[in-house]
């Protein structure tokens, strides 16, 4: 059990040393990029660019401002922004982390109760009215932008019924951290939680479906009735358990993405201030060591996810366990 851990360990690192290396070389490495340029403003003269190159180190060899930047993230901890000279770096990203956190396991509990009920209630019905409205339903849902689903529940409850019995304990914008109001920080995060799951209710509904309708195809389904087992263990006992591992592989993946700044739009659309939000305000002043910082922070958690979803695949699959 340690030597798996171990190679996964040692597979994350590996994965964090190339995506900074690919990171730090578009911003410095790629033909026409001057950090200097842009910190110092489009009319900087050559002296004013040759102090901003000294001052922040572009004048050294690119390996050498490489590992500066890598010890100032990853061992002191001290880096600063290029753009606010004193806002450090890991501080903003730990506050801003609590924030996406919140937002993003919410959202996750909503998509995937929701999903799976969709998922088995459709396989269940399969061919009926309900299953072609429940596919309908799930279409349109993954059909609608995050932006204009949160830009039009904002219209709705911030604006025209905002004074209504529907929204009115809709509180503003932004973020209340739960540890100072637990339920101000539920209030204000019930709307972006549903915005947030809404595309993903539809996604995993409509694949969870397809595999358990292609799971009753399966030989071990037809000995499971011949047994005289009821439709209710055959589906929850057999057929869900090996058709979760779509599901288990895809949540993975997008749980590790969203909780690693991809849940920007919704963060941007309802104003939470977390890492998605941090990095697309750095991105518009192109502030390497936050969109570092950010990136490799993404990149953690995205890995991680996926050794979970590698331990979790030998619980629902039994192949999978006795092959490794």
């Amino acid at each position: 059990m340690l030597l798996p851990v171990l190679r996964r360990l040692a597979e994350m690192l590996f994965v964090m040393l190339g995506i900074s290396v690919v990171v730090f070389g578009i911003f410095f490495a790629t033909p026409g990029a001057d950090p200097a340029a842009r910190i110092a403003g489009r009319n900087a003269t050559p002296q004013v660019l040759a102090q901003v190159r000294h001052s922040f180190g572009f004048d050294q060899p690119l390996p050498v401002q490489y590992a500066k930047m890598m010890d100032k993230l990853f061992i002191k901890r001290d880096l600063t922004s290029f753009v606010n000279r004193g806002q450090k770096v890991i501080p903003a990203v730990i506050e801003a982390a609590p924030v996406t956190l919140s937002l993003v396991l919410g959202a996750a509990v909503i998509w995937v109760v929701f999903g799976i009920l969709v998922g088995v209630a459709a396989a269940a019905t399969r061919g009926s009215l309900l299953d072609r409205g429940l596919m309908f339903l799930s279409l349109v849902g993954v059909s609608m932008p995050v932006f204009w689903v949160g830009s039009v529940a904002n219209l709705l409850t911030q604006s025209r019924w905002h004074n209504s019995f529907l929204f009115h304990w809709v509180p503003g914008l932004g973020y209340t951290p739960l540890t100072q109001d637990p339920w101000m920080w539920f209030k204000g995060l019930v709307i972006p939680w549903i915005t947030l799951a809404i595309l993903y209710i539809g996604l995993y509904g409509r694949v969870l479906r397809a595999n358990l309708v292609e799971a009753y195809q399966e030989d071990y389904i037809r000995t499971a009735r011949a047994k005289g087992l009821s439709e209710a263990r055959i589906m929850f006992r057999h057929a869900l358990r090996t058709s979760l591992i779509t599901f288990v592989s895809m949540f993975g993946l997008d749980f590790g993405a969203l909780v690693g700044g991809g849940a920007l739009l919704t963060e941007v659309v309802f104003n939470l201030p977390g890492v998605g939000r941090l990095t697309y305000e750095a991105l518009q002043t192109l502030d390497l060591p936050f969109i570092m910082a950010t990136v490799m922070y993404s990149s953690v958690f995205v890995v991680f996810a996926n050794a979970v979803v590698d331990i979790a695949y030998a619980w629902l699959d039994p192949r999978v366990r006795n092959a490794s």
